[in-house]
């Protein structure tokens, strides 16, 4: 038996049912005007770089003004500090995700069948977590927290629907959790660089569980 599906957090900072499913950033923020919202763009993309090539650890603001070819104090005045800066990167990263699997073309998005979109859903969630291990780590100060994170709470309900879409048995609240566990930040690290995994053999996982979970027969 289904337990009832829970509001999300919307971008607009209101609370919705399943049928309101919208980019929903880790952390809310204030609307920007247009200018302020490209300079905001223009940083976030910069720092983007310069993280693929040095890593997060070694990112400073300093490195972004001068890659967007902007003064220091521009960055500090749009994040307040470095943390305000890796969280705001994060989330940049986060809505590309979901516009993604939210409108993107099919299997991700709409226009494939639930089971497909689950199937899709699986590795591209493990490659997002994968290639910003650093940014979602630094930023998960509290595990217990990780749930109520808006972000991760529209990820919930969107495995949930689409298990309940593709016709699944069971707790399906729960069967999403189980989901998006073998998906965790953590663990992906760990089995592909600890482990040395293959990501394809993490990814073969997914399917295995999902085709598991969703059996209806």
């Amino acid at each position: 038996m289904t337990g009832p599906i829970p509001p999300l957090v919307t971008t607009s900072g209101t609370l919705g049912g399943p049928t309101d499913l919208a980019l929903t950033p880790a952390g809310e923020r204030p609307a920007l005007r247009a200018d302020a919202a490209r300079n905001r763009t223009r940083l976030l993309e910069a720092a983007s770089r310069l993280m693929s090539e040095c890593g997060a650890t070694n990112l400073t603001m300093e490195a972004v003004a001068t890659a967007a070819g902007v003064g220091k104090g521009t960055v500090f005045r749009r994040f307040g500090d470095r943390t305000g800066l890796l969280i705001a990167l994060l989330d940049h990263r986060e809505q590309q995700l979901q516009a993604a699997f939210l409108s993107g073309p099919p299997p991700l998005g709409p226009d494939a069948p639930a089971l497909e979109r689950l199937h899709a859903f699986g590795p591209a969630l493990m490659r997002h977590e994968r290639d910003h291990h650093e940014l979602i780590l630094a930023a998960r100060t509290d595990p217990l927290r990780n749930y109520a994170v808006p972000a991760n709470r529209l990820r919930h309900t969107h495995v949930m629907l689409l298990l309940r879409q593709a016709g699944a048995q069971g707790d399906t609240d729960l069967l999403a959790h189980t989901l998006l566990a073998a998906a965790d930040t953590a663990l992906v690290h760990h089995l592909t660089v600890e482990r040395g995994m293959p990501l394809d053999r993490v990814e073969a996982g997914w399917h295995e569980l999902l085709d598991r979970l969703a059996r209806t027969t």
